[in-house]
């Protein structure tokens, strides 16, 4: 059995779950086993035809006002306890927040292997082997795992397609309870606050970043405003982080998010390794630094040499004309 975990919130599934049942349905068909959709929360029933729609041959349900949000804990034993009670071969979550915290905390408790953000998987001689970036994206590792089972391995977001929804597809569903009490919970989970009107960086197809260059906080609303015009994310720097300028949540970098948008524009950032581990893998980069011997631009596909306060108003204004 190859187990996928669909991760919600509210009833609403993460795309790159859907992306984790692609990866997992490759792995089950290249070693001829069944693909198992992994369902927790309170009242999800409805996303189970989805899953198996999206590519899973049957689904393990798991309804509980405990798992209503995710909370490590109850959410971990209750995976532990559907992989230690079926015959689960591979589990593959998607490399989110909570899917990197909860693929650790399971497989730290089961002792077996877990390979992270993984940007290709495959089955050789009955073994699965997956593909991940190395030395910041300069080397790509292979890696495969030991005797010990369940393989486990989280997908690096926006690598994998997500499969359309095929209404003729049908299975079974397995109803589990959840393991832990709600008097054995030691967390709870009084509200969740949101941004409004934002984009979130992890599910962004268009970034753009400032950095250092540009002198201090004073310097992100264009920004922000070109990235409002495209209808992309706000990025920023370490460096720009680290100096106050803007919330940490920003920080596109080894350190903060590791992003894949589809075009990353880098307004006034030199480039520095930290930075290029998040955001090297993006399919368009753009750079703009009025220094020629930037970093940055041995990575950018398309490059302006020049002042970002004269060429980010200049574009914003271009764009919101030809946008309307």
């Amino acid at each position: 059995m190859i187990l996928t975990w669909i991760e919600q919130r509210d009833g609403n599934v993460d795309s790159i779950s859907w992306e984790a049942v692609t990866a997992g349905r490759q792995i089950a068909d290249e070693l001829g086993g069944e693909l198992v959709a992994l369902l927790l929360g309170d009242g999800v029933d409805a996303l189970v035809n989805e899953a198996i729609q999206r590519g899973a041959d049957k689904a393990i349900l798991v309804n509980d006002a405990s798992l209503a949000q995710f909370r490590l804990k109850p959410y971990a034993a209750t995976v532990q306890h559907v992989i230690e009670s079926h015959d689960v071969k591979t589990v593959v979550m998607g490399a989110s927040s909570s899917g990197l915290e909860l693929s650790a905390y399971v497989a730290a408790k089961l002792g077996v292997g877990l390979a992270s953000d993984c940007t290709d998987v495959a089955v050789e001689d009955g073994k699965v082997v997956i593909s991940r970036p190395a030395l910041i994206g300069n080397l790509v590792a292979k890696i495969s795992f030991g005797e010990a089972k369940p393989n486990m391995l989280t997908v690096r977001r926006r690598i994998f397609p997500v499969t359309e929804v095929d209404t003729s597809r049908s299975g079974d569903v397995i109803s589990v309870n959840a393991v832990l009490g709600a008097g054995e919970i030691s967390s709870n989970i009084e509200g969740i606050e949101e941004a409004e009107n934002t984009v979130t960086l992890t599910n962004a197809r268009l970034i753009v970043s400032g950095g250092r260059g540009l002198g201090g906080p004073e310097g992100f609303p264009m920004i922000q405003e070109l990235a409002d015009t495209l209808g992309g994310a706000l990025g920023a720097s370490r460096a720009a982080v680290d100096a106050g300028w803007i919330p940490y949540e920003n920080q596109v970098g080894q350190t903060g998010k590791t992003v894949q948008p589809d075009l990353y524009i880098a307004c006034a950032i030199s480039g520095a390794i930290q930075h290029l581990a998040g955001m090297k893998t993006s399919k368009i980069i753009v750079a703009i630094n009025k220094d020629s011997d930037a970093p940055i631009f041995k990575y950018a596909h398309y490059g302006i040499v020049g002042d970002v306060f004269n060429y980010v108003p200049a574009l914003t204004a271009e764009f919101k004309s030809r946008l309307g």
